[in-house]
Order: C-alpha cells, then structure tokens, then sequence
C-alpha cells in the first residue's frame, strides 16, 4: 500500500515523495525569511524608538513615541530611524526560516510522538518554535540592539563585525552574547505561544463561519480553503499584538541586559 501511494504521488507531482518532502522545507525555509525581512523593514523606524525609550537613552528618554519619530531624523537624518536594520536582516531571515519549519515538525512530533492535538498542540509548537529560533539567532539579537541603541556622534561600534569582536573581546568572549538570553525565553514562550494559537484560532473560525467571505481555494490544492491576503495580514496583526502585549515586560528587561555595557545603569541590569 505504502509503495502504492508512493507511485501514486509521484505520478501525480511529477517528483518522487522525498523530493517533495526536500522543496516543502526548501519552501517553507524562504517564505519564512522572506516574511520576516519584509515585516521587520516595515516597522524598523517604530522598533528603534522602542529600543531608544525601552532602555531609556538620554537623548530621546523625556520624549515620547511621536515626538522620538520626529526627533530622530532631525538629530540623525532619515536613516538614523533604520539604525541596526542590517543586522536585523541579517538576523531575521534564518530566524522567521528556523521558526516557520520547526513549528511544522513540533506540531508533527506533538501529534504522532505525544498524541497532543487541538488548541493546546498549537500553543505548545509555537513555543518551542519560537524558543529554538531565539537561541540559534540570539548573537545577533544582541548585536542588532546595541547598533539600535547608539546615537549619531557617539559610535561606540562602527558596524557589525565590529560589535562582534568588541562584545567577544571585552565581556567574557561567548557568554557576552547572550546577555538576557533568560528572560527572553521566559517571554518567548508565551509569545510565540500566544501568536500561533491566536492566529490559528482566528483562521479556523474565520474558515469555518464566513468560508465565502474570508477565505479562497489554496493555490497548492483548490479543494483546501486558505484565509485572503487582507484576512491573513489582519490576523497575524491581531495575533501579534495580543501575543507582544503579554510578554512586553519581559521584553523590556531583556533589551536592557542586552545593552548591558553601554547604558550608564549597567550595574542594575545584570
């Protein structure tokens, strides 16, 4: 029966089972940076006055959100809102890849390893997903936040490689890098969690009382419906906000141990 099916797939895709197995995690690993970049440069300028107030730099800390949007282009020209975006990228393509695949597989082995299925099965491979993506990127993390941080005038790195070397010389070589790494798990999970299971509770919901209004067939399989664009970005934005809003305290301790060094409180955020 096995072989049967076998045949069967492959003369239906053209490709045999293992290869289309390769292109789903070849596919899967692109859109989930490609998402990720997309999303992150699309609100750089708000992430950079969340890490400048967050941390409370002394040139935009009596200000508020509007008025450090304002300010920061007048003190460092447009660009200055972009600030450790490179590094962001750098940072998000392999970590948007490494989440979207291993929330895949965790949601399979919690399945058929464990037999956890329904709201709980999602909510536990979103965290896990969320987690192992964190600890495989968190260098960069780190790096993105301190380029983030510093102000026009006052460099204390001139780029990437650069914070690498610094970090890695003069704060205790690896363990330098993942500075916070505690409570940025701790606020993960929830996170991650939270998102996927928000997301996915809204699809199904929304598939299964408006199928005509929200969704459309899958491009894939025309016997699947799949939520429109506009449905799709307007959950993950739900999703997102009720998921940042749970861990944001967390969030804040983590990007203040980050900066560590550079803020002139560093010995209270050990």
């Amino acid at each position: 029966m096995a072989t049967e099916a076998s045949v069967s797939a492959t003369a239906r895709t053209g490709m045999p089972s293992s290869s289309r197995k390769d292109y789903y995690w070849i596919r899967s690993f692109v859109a989930g940076g490609v998402a990720g970049c997309c999303a992150k440069s699309t609100i750089a300028p708000l992430d950079r006055v969340k890490i400048l107030l967050q941390a409370q730099n002394p040139h935009y800390s009596h200000l508020g959100v509007f008025e450090t949007l304002c300010a920061v282009p007048k003190k460092e020209g447009y660009l200055g809102l972009y600030k450790g975006n490179g590094a962001m990228m750098v940072r998000i393509f392999p970590y948007g890849a490494i989440q979207f695949m291993s929330f895949d597989n965790y949601k399979k082995f919690l399945n058929k390893k464990l037999g956890i299925s329904g709201h709980v099965h999602r909510l536990m491979a979103g965290s896990m997903a969320g987690m192992t993506a964190v600890i495989c990127t968190y260098p960069l993390d780190v790096i993105r936040a301190r380029l983030a941080f510093q102000v026009k005038g006052e460099h204390g790195y001139t780029g990437i490689a650069n914070a690498f070397q610094t970090i890695y010389k003069h704060e205790g070589g690896v363990k330098g890098f993942y500075r916070g790494l505690t409570p940025t798990l701790i606020g993960m999970a929830p996170y991650a969690g939270f998102s996927f299971f928000t997301f996915g509770t809204l699809k199904s919901l929304g598939l299964a009382h408006a199928p005509e209004l929200l969704g459309k067939p899958s491009s894939d399989n025309p016997d699947v419906l799949v939520l429109k664009a506009h449905v799709n970005l307007l959950c993950g934005g739900i999703a997102g906000a009720i998921a940042q809003t749970i861990s944001y305290p967390l969030d804040v301790a983590r990007r203040r141990m980050q900066l560590g060094t550079i803020l002139p409180d560093s010995e209270k955020c050990l």
